[in-house]
Order: structure tokens, then C-alpha cells, then sequence
């Protein structure tokens, strides 16, 4: 069955201008939320601390919890309810890190029992230190650099047949970063500023079809993290993993634009640039359209049945879908008709001289 005709003919790049407004107000968004907020909301994972869970067998007022936890001399700790509220039960978070000794379940579940007049259950405790917990968000950065990197490398080769290229650009960049990060420069400012050097190079050394993808990749997961901020939910492994996922499926969808324009390059070698990436697009319209349901479905699912542990990991991913998907058509061909307007401008300047 066909939702979408074969001969149609939407003219995507015709509307770059408005789609450029509305992503750089999103950007702008998400970069001012992250800094209101004094930078992401971290979980135990990356912030350290402790994390427990406990489960009543009675509605209980929060209030109630936390003078239970103060006889455990807990009395900072913040008190989430987790969960439908018939579930009764709640998050509590310390920034005490430190193991606990044996008997400790036994006290708290006494205290909590003793302070709501319910019945309580630990499900679990979970600790992690601060160094410890440096470490993973120093490492969590790393691996979303090296994901983009690498796959510019590959797109290079892929389209452009620039391996060497690509690979000694990359190369030189992955030693600029190690060796700064042996001098104790901040990770994240390190980061960013060897993305915009990367960025930078692509559009010097005219790698097109990686810096279409790379730009698309970086505006995907900075409007997640925007409406993550926005949102005030923590981020966490689960969530770091859902948007490496995302640079993927991201990714998954613009090549198979870049296939296309590829292939309609050769077929309609002398028509302009425009005509292609919107014949292109509206080539893959339909198969866009069905990947991009049938995941949401998946997600969505997660996201209303999967319940509270794995409800960021869907968020993430349900935000990530929509969002990659609109930044294949709208950003990443964009890009390449962008480059070449540049070309034809320099062309022209040079023809004047």
C-alpha cells in the first residue's frame, strides 16, 4: 500500500531558510537552557552519590519519609516519588558516597517503617564516587567524540573516496585531544573546541558530505540534551547510550539521502544541485517516513509501558527519532547545496579577477 505517490514533489530545499530559523532557535534554546541550569543534570552515575529505592505497602506522606531518614542521619537527602503514585514508591538521593555498613538496610527500613506506620521494602541502593563518577562523564564525552569522528572518517570515504584525508585529519585531531587532556584541560571545553576546528576543516578541505552528517549529528544531540535540560531530567548511562543510538539512527537516515543524491548526481549530471537533493529527498520520502514510525512505535511503547527505569532511555530515544529525522532532510542536504552556492560564489570571484 502507498501512503506517499511516487511522483511527488515537495520542495524541501525551497524551505532551508525557515528550517534553518527554526533549528537555530531550538540550538540557541538548548545552549541557554544547559546554561540556566548551570550545565546538565547529572545522575549518580556521573555526579556520585547514592541512590535508593524503596517501595511502601501504604500510601505515606513525603514529609514522613524524610524524618525517617533523618534518624539515619540522612537528613539532605531528596525525597522522588517513582512511579504511577499507587505504586507508592520513591527515589531517595544523598551525596553521601560512601559504603554502607551491613546492617544499614535494616536500620533504614526500620526508621521509614517506624516514621509512616507502613510497611516498607529496599529494592535497591546503588552507589557511586565522585571520582568515580567524574570518570564516567569524562568518558561518556569521549565516546560521543569519537563516535562522530570516526563516522565523518567513513562518510569521507564512502562519498568521496577521502579516506587518507579524513583519516589523517582525524588522526591529528585524536592526538591534539589526548594530549591536552594529559594537561588537565576541562574535557568538555576541549571537546567542543576540537568539534569546531573539525567543523572548520571539513568546509576548507571541501569534505561536503562529512560535514552535512557531522552538522547534522551535532544539532540532534544538542536539541536532546536542550529539551533534557528544559525538561530537568537527569542524565544518566541509559541516557548516554540513547543518544549514541540516536547519532546512529541519525546517521542510518542521511545516507540513505547521500545514496540517493549520489545516484541522481550521475542520472541528472546537468541539473542544478537544488533539483537533485529535492528530487533525492522526495525519493526517499516514504521509506524516511516508515523507518522513522515504526521506531517511534517501538519507542513509544517503551516510553508509556517500560515503566520508570527505562522511561529516559525512551525519552531520549523518542525526542532523537523525531528530531534525526527532520535534521536528514532539513540540515544534512541542506549542507551540500550550502557548499555548493560557496563554490559557484568563489568560482565566480576568481572568473572576476
Amino acid at each position: 500500500m502507498r501512503f506517499i505517490k511516487p511522483d511527488i514533489n515537495i520542495d524541501f530545499t525551497g524551505k532551508r531558510k525557515i528550517a534553518y530559523i527554526i533549528s537555530g532557535c531550538f540550538i540557541i534554546f538548548s545552549i541557554l537552557s544547559v546554561i540556566i541550569h548551570g550545565g546538565p543534570r547529572y545522575g549518580i552515575d556521573f555526579a556520585g552519590g547514592s541512590l535508593i529505592q524503596v517501595k511502601f505497602f501504604s500510601p505515606v506522606n513525603t514529609g514522613d519519609v524524610k524524618n525517617g531518614l533523618s534518624e539515619v542521619n540522612l537528613e539532605k537527602a531528596s525525597v522522588q516519588r517513582f512511579g504511577e503514585k499507587e505504586d507508592n514508591e520513591y527515589l531517595i538521593r544523598t551525596d553521601i558516597s560512601e559504603a554502607y555498613h551491613e546492617d544499614f538496610s535494616t536500620k533504614l527500613q526500620t526508621s521509614l517503617k517506624t516514621a509512616t506506620n507502613s510497611e516498607v521494602e529496599i529494592r535497591r541502593i546503588e552507589m557511586v564516587g565522585p571520582q568515580v563518577g567524574k570518570d564516567l562523564r569524562e568518558k561518556a564525552l569521549f565516546a560521543m567524540f569519537f563516535a562522530l569522528l570516526f563516522i565523518t572518517i567513513y562518510i569521507s570515504g564512502r562519498f568521496e573516496l577521502k579516506w587518507l584525508l579524513s583519516g589523517v585529519m582525524a588522526a591529528a585531531l585524536i592526538g591534539a585531544v589526548y594530549l591536552l587532556s594529559i594537561f588537565k584541560v576541562s574535557i568538555p571545553f576541549l571537546i567542543l573546541a576540537a568539534l569546531i576546528v573539525t567543523l572548520i576543516l571539513f568546509w576548507f578541505l571541501e569534505l561536503k558530505y562529512a560535514m552535512g552528517a557531522i552538522v547534522a549529528l551535532i544539532h540532534d544531540v544538542i536539541i536532546t540534551v536542550g529539551i533534557f535540560s528544559v525538561l530537568n531530567i537527569e542524565f544518566s548511562l541509559p541516557v548516554i547510550a540513547a543518544l549514541l543510538t540516536i547519532i546512529g539512527y541519525s546517521l542510518n537516515d542521511t545516507i540513505i539521502v547521500f545514496d540517493r543524491i549520489r545516484e541522481n548526481l550521475r542520472k541528472h549530471h546537468r541539473k542544478p544541485l537544488e533539483f537533485i537533493l529535492n528530487r533525492s529527498i522526495n525519493e526517499t520520502l516514504a521509506r524516511t517516513i516508515l523507518t522513522a514510525m515504526t521506531t517511534l512505535t517501538v519507542v513509544l511503547a517503551l516510553l508509556i509501558l517500560g515503566g520508570g527505569i527505562i522511561r529516559d532511555f525512551a525519552l531520549a530515544m523518542t525526542i532523537g527519532v523525531i528530531i534525526g529525522t527532520y535534521s536528514s532532510v532539513y540540515v544534512a542536504s541542506p549542507i551540500l547545496l550550502a557548499w555548493n552556492i560557496r563554490k559557484k560564489s568563489r568560482s565566480i570571484q576568481q572568473k572576476g579577477r
